[in-house]
Parts: structure tokens; sequence; C-alpha cells
């Protein structure tokens, strides 16, 4: 064991291809798996049971996940291990087989006994910053952020103050995904926060920055008893701000594009909770640029309409009217559709639009696991069912997908 007065040796990791164990499916590992994927670690989560956000990971096949409790020789032939469970002796477990087996091993309920820390860590224009000052998160978390700030404004200088938090709620849009699409409002309210109560669908990577003392709730994971899933959303923002702490709500996209923004603000103001709105980069928009489809072009298309395909067009739940849609020329983006499309594309055809209409589909636009998956009107139904497209997608419909050259699928 190392001695508590010797200093962590800094060192980077690079874990693509190689096997890290993480034991635990909790709040830990929801913040820490999505920077292991990021760099390519073939990642074995080893757990009975995991948080939503962790659970779609697995069934989207960024991560294995073994449905059990920790066994001895799981960190064979391991590169690296997190160990996160909630039962100490477990952890001490793990870790001293960690040690028997010689793999660097981060122990969340316990840093002094771990044989590696995790930095705070923070990213700007493809540089990294990593800051350990030995068991002092907030700490490393400050001073991360004023060598991130610096990089971005090009100043490199750190802030003269100590930066005032804002009260209440923060509804804040964080984007389609990549972390560095938030806006700079949006980052600094994060970096400010108490609590964040984040989306799945949320750029998940700004978790990992937070400082360990910033409570992260998973939204999909509230509990809602007698109550709707939105309103205990709403109840668990106004419990938050009222114990005096700063709140983030967390959203993809834009906090009013789907997001029930609206709704949680009007409960807030009811409440007599401050609230601010921070708008964000909407996937209708921002998904389809980085796929290379513009939405508008000239001499192609001069309106794009932005729909909701979470219903099907012969649902009379359906709000959407998809005669009047099919008339129009220009470019159809739909959001929330994947398991609708085929639905959504016959009633397009059956009103009129040409069943030869080019389709594209972005699965999880701007992240590192971005797919595009071409088709028309007339076959999109069946290639999204063969190429086993999943969702978040963005679904984009008119001759702008044309307009660039692109491959069938990628």
């Amino acid at each position: 064991m190392a001695h508590p007065a010797h200093p962590a040796y800094p060192v980077g990791l690079r874990l693509a291809g190689r096997r890290v164990v993480v034991i635990g499916g909790g709040q830990v590992a929801q913040r820490r798996l999505p920077a292991l994927v990021a760099a390519g670690a073939d990642v074995l989560l080893i757990s009975p049971s995991a948080t939503p956000s962790v659970d779609a990971m697995a069934e989207t096949g960024e991560i294995r996940w073994e449905r059990r409790g920790y066994r001895e020789g799981d960190l064979a032939d391991a590169w690296y291990a997190l160990v996160a469970t909630q039962h100490r002796e477990v952890n001490e477990r793990a870790s001293a087989e960690a040690e028997r087996e010689r793999v660097w091993c981060v122990r969340a309920d316990d840093a002094s006994a771990a044989t590696a820390w995790t930095p705070a860590t923070g990213r700007s224009e493809g540089v990294t910053v990593a800051v350990l000052t030995g068991n002092d998160p907030r700490r490393s978390a400050a001073v991360r952020d004023a060598v991130v700030e610096g990089l971005r404004d090009g100043s490199l200088a750190a802030p003269a103050h100590r930066r005032e938090r804002t009260p209440g709620v923060a509804l804040v849009g964080g984007g389609p995904g990549d972390p560095d699409l938030i806006t700079v409002r949006g980052r600094r309210l994060l970096a400010e926060a108490d609590v964040v109560i984040a989306d799945r669908l949320g750029p998940r990577d700004l978790l990992d920055e937070l400082p360990p003392h910033v409570e992260v709730i998973d939204a999909a994971k509230i509990p809602y008893g007698r109550f709707m899933a939105q309103e205990a959303i709403n109840n668990a923002l106004i419990e938050h701000a009222r114990a005096g702490k700063a709140v983030v709500r967390l959203k993809g996209g834009d906090p009013y594009v789907f997001g029930r923004g609206m709704e949680e603000l009007q409960a807030l103001a009811e409440a007599g909770i401050p609230c601010t709105v921070v708008p964000g980069i909407s996937s209708s928009i921002s998904v389809p640029g980085a796929a290379g489809i513009p939405v508008t072009h000239r001499g192609v298309a001069h309106e794009f309409t932005v729909v909701s395909g979470h219903v099907a067009p012969d649902d009379p739940r359906s709000l959407v009217d998809w005669e009047s849609l099919a008339k129009l020329k220009g470019t159809l983006v739909v959001l929330m559709g994947v398991d609708k499309i085929g639905a959504i594309a016959e009633a397009l055809v059956r009103h009129g639009r040409p069943a030869g209409t080019p389709v594209a589909v972005v699965q999880e636009g701007t992240t590192a696991a971005q797919r595009r998956v071409d088709a028309t009107l007339a076959t999109v139904g069946a290639t999204v069912l063969a190429q086993e497209v999943r969702p978040p997608a963005v679904i984009v419909i008119g001759d702008v997908v044309t307009v660039a050259a692109a491959p069938s699928s990628q």
C-alpha cells in the first residue's frame, strides 16, 4: 500500500480494446462509464441491478453486463477496475483481488484504500485536463474549471473570484449529445450545481466532469407512486430548490422542443421557485447537419417541419395532420419516431408524398457512435428493422438528404 504522504503519479491510460471491469451499476457507474466507453475500453459491468441509463448502455451494446454479484476471479485479465457497490465488504474483497492481480483499482467508497484515483476531468478542443489534489475533490474541480475556461477563452487565467451561484432551478438544454455542443452558459450553470436531474438523452459525458459532492439524479429513476412521472420530476425540482440547492435540470437538445420544459417551468412558477431557461441546440437541426444533411438548401427546400413521431398516424391521440404534411415540398424532420417510421412512411405515401422520396435515419448523432442509414419512404420501415436502428435517432425526409454524396449506411 502506498504511503499516504506520497503524491499520486499522474498517467493517461490507453484503454482502447482492453478489459475494464466495473463492479456496481449505481450512480457512480453511471457517471464514469461514458468516459470509459469513449476511451474505447472493453467494459464488463458486474452488478445485480443498474440505473436505467446504465441499463440502456448495455442494451445498445456499449458495455457488457452480467446481472449478478461480484465473485472471486472477476478481475482476471483486467487492466483497470472500478469498484462501486453499496456494500463495503464486497468492495474490500474486490479491491483485495485487484491488489493480488496487480490491477489498478478505483474504490468509490474509500479513496485511501484504492490503488488509483479518478481525477477531475474536463475537455476543450481536443485537450483533456485532469486534476488531482489528494482528497479535496472540490479543489480539483475548481482547478479543472479554471484551466478549461482559460483554454476556451485563450487566456489560461484562473477566475479572480468564486462564481456566484444561481438560485433556484436552471432548465438547461444540453444539446444533441456531444458534450462540446452545450452552451457556455449551460456548462457554467452545470459547474455551479449542487443537484443535477438528468435525462437519459442528455449529454451524459458532462456528468463525468461533476465533482463527487454533486448529487446526480436519473430522472427515469425518480419514484412516482401516485404521481405521474412528469409530476414526480416537477416535485423533485421544487423539493431540492426549496432546500436551498442550486438545481440544474439537464435535458437533451432544447428544453422546449419535445422536452416538456414549459411544463416544468409552469410547475416551478406555481411553487414560487425562480427558474432560468438555457436554450440548447436541437437535434432536429444539429444531427442532420452532423450527418452532412442541410435541412434547407437553395433550390431544393425552402422550409422544414419538425414533428414528433412517438404517436402513430392512425392513433386517435395523434395531433399531427399527416395529410397536410404529405403535401408539403420541403424537409420533414421526425424525432422519436424509430419504432413508428414504417407507419409514418405509409401515411405520407398514402396522402401523396412520392414513395421514392429520400430518407436518412441518423442514430446517436454528434456522438462517437453516430450512424447513418439511408432509404426511401417505400423502404425505410424494412430498412430500419433490417439495420437494427435504435433510438435515439433523427429521421430526415426530403430531397435534401441527397444534396451531398452519402453512403447508404455508415
